[in-house]
């Protein structure tokens, strides 16, 4: 348990829990559907709508005024969806041949790969659709994850997000130094890691994303070229209101070549560039409000 924080924070932690309560209150599909249209109605409103739109122009300069008005109302839609969902993510699963589920799995045979190589290999994904499916996906394939990601800053907010994650299955560990000593000790388990790949880290290395030098982390690709392990780039699109389409892309190995500071250039650059693709296709999906680029 968390024991301390502060009363700003005791508000925010009240307001989070109220509002679970309520979307639990509805069914997944309801949930889903107010929190889009909450995310539609305030999204606009808040300061850092502007820096999304800055951020979508930079990167996409070549669509029209509309086109990004529409992206950026997709976004806040997903977005609201996304937090709808959390108070459902024990209801939404693969299904099975007599009983479709919630999602639909694009390349099952790389999940079988990995699971039935017996060795571990280090998915990367993005904030994109419903980023938290990825882990469930790979739980319910008989493939849990060691997820590595960024703890809230609300210590008390952090907390309810444990507890809505528990059916994502896995483990979450925090980033820093003690999770780089966990994520060794995992794959010397030959137990595979999750990371969420597409937010800027400060002490990363300038890597181009949509043409602009954007500090990334290269821990992915740090990993990858010590160990060995393959990375298999993984992503959760949006079908229809809370369904939604995995698609879990073939496993990549990385050569050393000698020089490692460029082979992790080069690694982490190819990673950019998947993540980059996938927001090109359906750039409603990401979320733009990060702050990824200087200013």
């Amino acid at each position: 348990m968390f024991n301390r924080a502060e009363p700003h924070e005791y508000v925010a932690a009240f307001g989070a829990r109220l509002g679970l309560a309520l979307f639990r209150a509805l069914s997944l599909d309801a949930a889903s559907a107010v929190g889009g249209w909450i995310g539609r109605q305030l999204g606009p409103h808040l300061s850092v709508h502007e820096r999304a739109k800055t951020h979508l122009a930079r990167a996409m300069p070549e669509l029209d005024e509309a086109k990004r008005a529409a992206i950026l109302r997709g976004m806040w839609d997903n977005l609201g969806r996304v937090l709808g969902e959390y108070a459902h993510l024990g209801d939404i699963d693969i299904g099975t041949p007599q009983r479709p589920g919630r999602i639909e799995l694009v390349g099952g045979e790389n999940l079988d790969f990995v699971r039935d190589s017996g060795k571990p290999a280090i998915f990367i994904s993005a904030h994109y659709g419903n980023w938290e499916l990825m882990s469930l996906v790979a739980t319910q394939w008989g493939l849990p994850l060691i997820h590595v990601y960024r703890a809230a800053n609300n210590p008390l907010t952090e907390e309810i997000l444990q507890e809505l994650r528990k059916p994502v299955g896995g483990e979450h560990i925090p980033k820093g130094v003690q999770a780089a000593r966990e994520i060794i000790k995992a794959l010397k388990r030959k137990q595979s890691i999750g990371m969420l790949v597409d937010q800027k880290l400060n002490t990363g290395i300038p890597v181009p994303f949509f043409g602009r030098d954007a500090m990334t982390s290269p821990a992915a690709a740090e990993l990858a070229l010590k160990s060995g392990c393959p990375i298999v780039p993984a992503y959760v699109e949006r079908l229809d209101g809370a369904r939604f389409r995995v698609t879990v892309e073939k496993p990549v190995y990385f050569e050393r070549t000698g020089n490692h500071e460029r082979d992790v250039y080069d690694a982490t650059l190819w990673i950019n560039q998947k993540i980059e693709g996938w927001i090109r296709a359906r750039p409603d999906h990401w979320f733009w409000v990060h702050k990824r680029w200087p200013d």
